[in-house]
């Protein structure tokens, strides 16, 4: 995974301390841990982002890793189909609209 600067390049003058924990922490530290694997790791990040209704920027980002770390088209789709079983149809949805942009080749 490469190193993340975008909380400082976003945040770094105004909350550096935000800017430190998600570049170094989060993105560093734990998307560096090896006891998940980055594929597994991604999907996680995907499903969590979906159940708590974040369908932004973010969730865009977290696509785009989860397909570039193996997760295929086929596999995004069945996620988000089990998923929203659980969290939310409509939640569903709005997920699918995100991954077929990322997904389209």
């Amino acid at each position: 995974m490469e190193k993340q600067t975008a909380g400082r390049t976003q945040l770094g003058e105004f909350a550096p301390n935000f800017a430190h924990y998600n570049d170094d922490i989060l993105f560093g530290e734990n998307w560096n841990d090896k006891s998940i694997d980055l594929k597994t790791r991604c999907i996680i990040t995907v499903v969590a982002l979906m159940s708590s209704g974040i369908t932004d920027n973010s969730l865009k980002y977290h696509l785009e890793n989860a397909k570039k770390n193996g997760v295929t088209r086929e596999e995004m789709a069945g996620i988000i189909t089990h998923t929203a079983f659980y969290v939310g149809w409509p939640k569903g949805w709005a997920v699918f609209n995100l991954a077929k942009e990322i997904y389209k080749d």
